[in-house]
């Protein structure tokens, strides 16, 4: 006896509906013939039919030099309608059992893009903004001369900003609390992994106020003069300079004792020290 598989019956299943579904006069159609109608159907925007005739001809006709094209539509198909998730899974699909199409750059291009349009604001979990940088990463990474790569790194630069901006926000939020344990280890997740953007000066500045807070103006007066050092020219410089005096004032007052603060102390020729990596529970 002749034992059926699950996903077997699905497949054919799915065959026969969507061609009772397609009408008589298009249920033989050749590989070719049925591309042409599907792609007819998808320049009309009738997206729905499309997918349907795009289906067959992944299921049908998977050999055939139709069946890359075919899935690939399906992914436009998706797009076009707004339904991200579902595109992003067919420009997958298309990389993972396709991988020779000539159209897999664009179905990288345009999975990165899935989930750049599905990257909520900063205030809203990133999930899909680290998603879309991640993909969007890979496509410039693998096809650094496309036509797209110009705009997809745009993009890129757009979703750290986005990142940045999560992680600043963060910070600022528990030293309104007064949280600063907490504010340092925010602010220097910004200054580590997004150096290149608008809110690593004002992350600096920030983790500088917030180590204050705690007293611990050694490590202040590391983070500002490195904020000086990388940023000289900034609009900020001024505030900067008004921290520096201020913590130069308070290790005039209470220099620190060794072993109870970190770094040099405060003296003629001592460079700024670099602290250590702060984290949760420093």
């Amino acid at each position: 006896m002749v034992r059926i598989g699950r996903s077997t019956v699905i497949v054919f299943t799915m065959i026969y509906f969507i061609g009772c579904g397609s009408g008589e006069e298009t249920t033989n159609l050749p590989a070719e013939e049925r591309f042409q109608l599907a792609k007819q159907l998808f320049d009309e925007q009738a997206y729905l039919e499309a997918i349907n005739q795009f289906t067959i001809i992944t299921l049908q006709y998977q050999g055939s030099a139709y069946a890359g094209d075919a899935q690939f539509y399906l992914g436009e198909c998706r797009f076009n309608r707004g339904e991200y998730l579902l595109a992003a899974f067919e420009y997958q699909q298309l990389k993972r059992n396709m991988s020779a199409s000539p159209r897999v750059p664009e179905a990288q291009y345009k999975l990165g893009l899935s989930y750049y349009n599905l990257s909520p604001k900063s205030t809203l979990d990133q999930e899909y903004t680290l998603k879309a940088k991640e993909e969007l990463q890979t496509f410039v990474e693998y096809y650094p001369g496309h036509e797209l790569a110009a705009d997809a790194e745009a993009k890129i630069a757009e979703l750290i900003q986005r990142l940045a901006k999560k992680e600043y926000d963060t910070a600022r939020y528990y030293a309104t609390w007064e949280n600063y344990k907490a504010a340092i280890f925010y602010y220097h997740e910004v200054i580590e992994k997004y150096h290149d953007t608008e809110y690593a000066p004002l992350s600096y500045l920030g983790k500088v106020e917030a180590l204050i807070a705690r007293k611990k103006y050694q490590e202040a007066y590391n983070e500002i003069n490195k904020f000086i050092e990388l940023h000289p020219n900034s609009v900020l410089r001024s505030q900067a300079d008004k921290l520096k005096e201020s913590i130069e004032n308070e290790l005039q007052s209470n220099p620190p004792v060794s072993g109870k603060e970190s770094g040099r102390t405060l003296g003629v020729g001592n460079e700024p020290g670099v602290s250590s990596k702060i984290g949760p529970g420093h």
